[in-house]
């Protein structure tokens, strides 16, 4: 009733709850829930994620209305840069093309030239010519893999991370393979083996044809779609509920059970509830701040 009163669009990050993700209109991973935001006509968008999606969504529309049911979902990848150490990193780099990974305040994305997801951050810096110094923020993980992945050596990293997808550790992995030495493999390139099991793939240590480094969104199309039956998912625990609602035949084994984000557990069915027949809590980007930080994540949605 308080969604067609408000004309109101639920999004919901991959990582919510099950009951969230349920009544979620758009379900996705960051880049799919951008895009979402940046189409959909409602005139109040409510953001079931953190604070950064949110602020994404108000970046792309600052004619509609932008709801956090909850203010302190927040992200501590997000927090692992400020737009002051962007500027003094900048600084020491002034040729450099920034490559910021979505994760980031809009202060930090007002001062970068791309935006990019883990499912796209591959094609954001092919994009850029060979020649050009990148600096890729502020996922340390996510930025190993872009560098394996694209060949090049003018890639500078900055070294943050997600406590929750660095707590998902080789010796994790190592010890549920064993466990299941049948099952595909799915890592997610922001987590803590991801760099290990690059540098393992291509030391032959890990099975090449079963193991698969991916969005978040790429493995929910990956175990769709896929005719293996078990699956161990290196990535926050919320996206199994999608995986075992679309295949329930198939069988799907966290890596660590506790990398459980706090912050993407924090919105509940009654905040919700409480968002649209309030109208809280209303997210917002000032003219200048959002002009300047929609350029980088037009530039996002437009390139993979």
């Amino acid at each position: 009733m308080w969604k067609a009163r408000r004309n109101a669009v639920i999004l919901a990050h991959n990582y919510e709850l099950p009951e969230i993700q349920d009544i979620a209109d758009v379900l996705g991973d960051s880049l799919a829930l951008a895009r979402a935001a940046a189409r959909t006509n409602a005139d109040v968008i409510v953001f079931c994620g953190v604070h950064f999606m949110a602020e994404t969504a108000s970046i792309l529309n600052p004619e509609k209305t932008v709801l956090l049911p909850d203010l302190e979902a927040g992200c501590s990848l997000a927090d692992s840069i400020t737009a002051e150490q962007l500027k003094s990193w900048k600084r020491d780099h002034p040729e450099a093309i920034v490559v910021a990974y979505v994760n980031t305040t809009a202060e930090v994305k007002a001062l970068s030239d791309y935006c990019c997801t883990s499912s796209n951050a591959v094609d954001v810096v092919q994009s850029i010519p060979e020649d050009k110094e990148i600096l890729f923020l502020p996922d340390m993980f996510l930025g190993a893999y872009v560098k394996r992945m694209t060949g090049r050596n003018n890639i500078h990293i900055w070294m943050g991370e997600c406590h929750v997808h660095a707590g998902i550790q080789p010796q994790q992995v190592d010890a549920v393979i064993n466990q299941h030495p049948r099952a595909e493999l799915l890592v997610h390139p922001e987590c803590g083996c991801s760099t290990s099991s690059m540098h393992l793939l291509a030391e032959g240590q890990l099975p090449t044809n079963r193991t698969h480094i991916l969005s978040t969104g790429g493995m929910l199309d990956f175990t769709t779609h896929s005719t293996a039956t078990e699956f161990i998912i290196a990535t926050e625990t919320g996206i199994l509920h999608q995986m075992e609602k679309a295949n329930p035949q198939k069988r799907f084994v966290a890596a660590n059970p506790n990398a459980v984000c706090p912050f993407m557990k924090k919105i509940t069915l009654q905040k919700v509830l409480d968002a649209l027949r309030n109208m809280q809590h209303v997210i917002q980007v000032q003219d200048e701040l959002r002009a300047r930080a929609k350029t980088p994540i037009d530039r996002m949605i437009a390139i993979g």
